[in-house]
């Protein structure tokens, strides 16, 4: 029998940025009375640029009519970091955990949401890592993975991450993505030089997202929710 503490695995297949931050928020508010254990959520976004304040929005440089165009949404959020995208071919992963029982060590934290993304990355034999600047996980000068997370009252946080696998990189052209214009950006599929399933890439950050924060993943279904 594993001694991990369990934590949920929950995949929403593909939904609108506003509906998956609805579900953030009710997965907050139940881990904060203790209604669910750490929760670690995986999805496809419908095309979306998101960001933080006004002055992150700006460097979303496409006009609206582009953005409309290309059926790209702009949604405000309350993570940290600058602006970024979110798609069909990327997988963001949204973890919901208690960070009292992680040290309340944010800087710790989002450490090991980098390590998670490193070793999966590891897998299909690419050497990745972090900068010591920004939060992120990078191949060579190109990013593949952002980070911007949140912590809510009571040590609960949200948000995480968006990690490249075969989204359409030509929307990255619409933003000064995460607000750096000296740096790229790349996708797992691209530096890998053949095809990746997205499906067997969730089911290995689940692996390893157990294995870095001592875990038992257990799969729930959405219906099963307790709301």
């Amino acid at each position: 029998m594993s001694s991990h503490e369990p934590a949920w695995v929950l995949d929403m297949g593909r939904m609108g940025y506003e509906e998956a931050f609805g579900l953030q928020k009710k997965c907050v508010a139940a881990r904060t009375r203790d209604k669910i254990p750490d929760t670690f959520i995986m999805l496809e976004h419908n095309p979306v640029f998101t960001a933080n304040r006004e002055v992150t929005l700006g460097n979303i440089i496409a006009p609206p009519e582009v953005l409309a165009e290309h059926g790209i949404e702009v949604c405000k959020t309350d993570r940290g970091g600058d602006v970024t995208y979110h798609g069909p071919g990327q997988i963001t992963g949204y973890s919901i955990m208690d960070l009292k029982k992680q040290g309340r060590d944010l800087h710790c934290y989002i450490r090991n949401i980098e390590q998670v993304l490193i070793d999966t990355i590891a897998e299909y034999g690419i050497a990745s890592g972090r900068d010591s600047i920004n939060p992120g996980v990078w191949v060579g000068m190109e990013k593949v993975a952002a980070i911007g997370i949140a912590v809510k009252s009571g040590w609960i946080t949200m948000h995480g991450f968006g990690f490249n696998i075969n989204p359409d990189m030509k929307h990255y052209r619409m933003i000064i993505a995460c607000g750096l214009r000296d740096r790229g950006v790349t996708a797992l599929q691209k530096v890998a030089g053949r095809d990746i399933d997205i499906a067997e890439v969730k089911e290995r950050l689940s692996v390893h997202y157990g294995a870095i924060f001592n875990r038992e993943m257990r799969r729930i279904a959405p219906e099963d929710l307790p709301w």
